[in-house]
């Protein structure tokens, strides 16, 4: 577990995983945009709203020169179902061992019904062009989270 959350202008840790297609290499994507959310388990209700809303979003996130990558412990199988059945056209990436979501911060101790437990915080990263942190937000919630992530970006 890991307490460390980055912070705007921190250089975003390079890691290279496992999706339901094939491989994903951050540093394959310096220079771009990048949304990188981290979210608990695939074909849940809160993290299917979520992925819609960024599926929905899509098209004017990638206006913007947005790339969105989804990221959950979810195994590389499992999110080959979730992207069949949400149509989904961004990249999922597989944590199964936690070591992005560790790396990140999305991590860690959280509450859940009111008890304290560890597992995965819903969190989006924002980096830039430059690989630095250009946007960390902890602790999101499912419902309206991509229409606030938009606005903060200032994407109609």
């Amino acid at each position: 577990m890991n307490d460390t959350r980055l912070a705007v202008g921190d250089i975003a840790p390079d890691f290279t995983a496992s999706t339901d297609s094939g491989t994903f290499r951050l540093a394959d994507l310096r220079g771009r945009k990048v949304i990188l959310y981290f979210y608990p388990a695939a074909m849940t209700p809160g993290c299917t709203t979520q992925a819609c809303d960024f599926r929905d979003s899509l098209d004017r996130l990638h206006a913007e020169g947005y790339e969105v990558v989804g990221i959950s412990k979810d195994s590389p199988e499992k999110l080959a179902k979730f992207r069949e059945a949400e149509g989904l056209t961004f990249t999922l990436v597989s944590d199964e061992d936690l070591a992005v979501q560790n790396l990140y911060g999305a991590w860690g101790l959280k509450k859940l019904y009111g008890k304290e437990v560890e597992g995965a915080i819903r969190s989006t990263v924002v980096i830039g062009e430059d690989g630095a942190v250009a946007l960390a937000q902890y602790n999101v919630k499912a419902t309206g989270h991509v229409a606030k992530l938009r606005r903060d970006l200032k994407i109609d």
